[in-house]
């Protein structure tokens, strides 16, 4: 096998853009998965929807930051509808999810008009772009995806102090115990849906701009990214960032690591066919990490100190 060193180099300064954006849409996941304990499926629709928003408001003429507001409201209401089935419908939040996640592949495709909406930063006002990825400029998207991933860990370290933030905190960390302090749970619950679906279009928008178009598909197998981003940076960071900010950074840090991987099992000559499996291969990994650190090396740690006892 004949592997070109200065390949995987070239690459990095993609992997690191794509990663922080990613990232936007990890932390989104981080919300729901870790501090809601709910499985929400609808970031697999909701990282189209964000894209498709972000390029027709451009493309009838808004400018950028109107057009990414509007593609995080659309977020808002695609977390909305699940939070409304889960909640009021009385429908389990994975099922809700997928329901919201079904319908949004023909509201997508509603909004945009067809399968695939190619968009042009030269014709377009676009925030960044994959063409200045290697600029020395404030234009590049590594610099303004890190921006974002900054200021949005900076408004969430700030949300999750205030009273809304910390009861949504309770209702994920003991629903029973938050609705005996008179937390109304399920506005909890639809609140981080909402916020969560927010962010994961935000990203939306930000990958559509960056690689130039938007697709129906463009969200699939979204979630297994987000949750592959959550692990990596728990498993690498946890004993290190125990602030909740850095815990946020930690999941930004999970995706660029992710796409890093990514690049690198690429670069190594796999079929991008086995992508899929070798991503599922990855998050399970790091999944069972935890687990066998506490199952087989805690054990052998305790028993190592009764002995010297």
């Amino acid at each position: 096998m004949n592997l070109n060193f200065m390949h995987l180099i070239n690459a990095l300064p993609g992997v690191a853009a794509q990663g922080l954006i990613w990232g936007i849409m990890a932390i989104g996941v981080y919300i729901t998965y870790k501090i809601l304990d709910v499985a929400d499926l609808t970031v697999d629709g909701t990282m189209c929807t964000g894209g498709a928003v972000y390029i027709m408001l451009t493309m009838a003429g808004l400018p950028w930051p109107a057009a990414l507001l509007g593609a995080f409201l659309a977020g808002l209401l695609a977390g909305l509808a699940t939070g409304v089935f889960h909640t009021l419908c009385g429908i389990p939040a994975i099922l809700a999810g997928i329901l919201t996640q079904l319908a949004l592949y023909s509201v997508n495709l509603r909004i945009m008009g067809q399968a695939n909406r190619p968009i042009n930063s030269i014709q377009y006002d676009v925030l960044l772009s994959s063409r200045d990825v290697r600029a020395l400029s404030i234009q590049n998207p590594i610099f303004i995806g890190a921006i974002f991933v900054v200021v949005i860990i900076a408004v969430l370290y700030w949300f999750f102090g205030t009273e809304l933030g910390s009861s949504l905190r309770a209702t994920g960390a003991n629903q029973n115990m938050a609705r005996a302090q008179g937390i109304n749970t399920n506005v909890s619950k639809v609140l981080g849906l909402m916020l969560s679906n927010g962010l994961v279009a935000l990203s939306s928008a930000l990958l559509a701009q960056y690689q130039g178009f938007a697709d129906v598909n463009m969200g699939r197998g979204a979630i297994v990214i987000g949750l592959a981003a959550v692990i990596i940076g728990e498993v690498l960071f946890s004993r290190v960032f125990r602030n909740f900010g850095l815990k946020l950074l930690a999941v930004a840090i999970g995706a660029v690591l992710y796409y890093l991987v990514y690049q690198v099992v690429i670069w190594l000559g796999l079929n991008p066919d086995d992508m899929k499996l070798v991503t599922a291969l990855i998050v399970a990994a790091f999944l069972a990490i935890p687990y066998w650190k506490s199952r087989y090396f805690s054990k052998a740690g305790k028993r190592g100190a009764q002995t010297h006892a």
